[in-house]
């Protein structure tokens, strides 16, 4: 007796179709992703229109001024070494240290042939960059005067470059390692990691006194807005089918 065997076919949705659909099965990540979207673009537009109105600066200082011994604005508060150990944490966000890191899991991504993670991340570093450097040119914001002895500045303080660019860096990396993870709360830690690297560079450049509140607030906020756009274009290019290749199998 023959049997017949049926190959079941997949019927692909329309290309344009696709990114809605896959909306539709993450509404909730993507609602979240929009909202943050939002909210950072316009915290970083109310802290620049402050920077150049100058309405900022009193509350710049005031917090700035709070950790520092009393009225001594060149001495951190706390023992030598946290200010050691701020400066080692400041490093993280140094275009050096982001520079290497970037290199190497860019190699890492090339030997596994995964193209597009490659890719985007390089787009996020390089375009943080970019928006860095412009950003700074247009505001041309003083840093602040007591800036302490062994630390070393080339560019104005607004936005924060470590602060931009350790968020849009670090965010961009733990959300590529993220997705190819299976396991949610492996996500959760990773992402929430990335963001503690964030948060440690920017607080660590207000303590150090190279940078004023301000200037770390809108550089967490474009950063991040950075990295989640990268994310958006990233899952909806795979969406459509564009970046569906896989690494070869060893």
């Amino acid at each position: 007796m023959d049997f017949e065997v049926k190959e079941k076919k997949v019927e692909k949705k329309p290309i344009f179709v696709r990114p809605l659909s896959w909306i539709g099965q993450h509404e909730l990540s993507v609602l979240i992703a929009v909202i943050l979207i939002i909210g950072g673009l316009w915290l970083a537009v109310e802290l620049a229109d402050g920077v150049l109105d100058g309405n900022i600066q009193n509350l710049d200082m005031d917090l700035i001024m709070s950790l520092r011994e009393g009225e001594d604005a060149d001495n951190p508060i706390g023992p030598p070494w946290v200010e050691e150990m701020m400066r080692d944490f400041t490093s993280l966000g140094g275009t050096g240290i982001l520079v290497l890191i970037v290199v190497a899991v860019t190699f890492y991504h090339l030997i596994q042939a995964r193209y597009k993670e490659m890719f985007f991340l390089l787009l996020a570093v390089v375009g943080a960059f970019i928006l860095s450097y412009v950003l700074k040119g247009f505001f041309d914001r003083p840093r602040p005067q007591f800036i302490p002895e062994g630390e070393y500045v080339f560019t104005a303080s607004f936005p924060s470059g470590h602060a931009l660019l350790s968020a849009a860096t670090y965010l961009t990396l733990g959300i590529i390692v993220a997705e190819l993870m299976d396991r949610n709360r492996l996500k959760a830690f990773i992402l929430m990691f990335a963001f503690l690297i964030m948060i440690i560079v920017g607080f660590s450049r207000v303590y150090l006194g190279v940078h004023w509140p301000s200037d770390v607030l809108a550089g967490w906020a474009l950063g991040m807005v950075w990295a989640i756009v990268i994310w958006l274009i990233f899952r909806t290019l795979r969406a459509i089918g564009n970046l569906d290749d896989q690494p070869p199998s060893e």
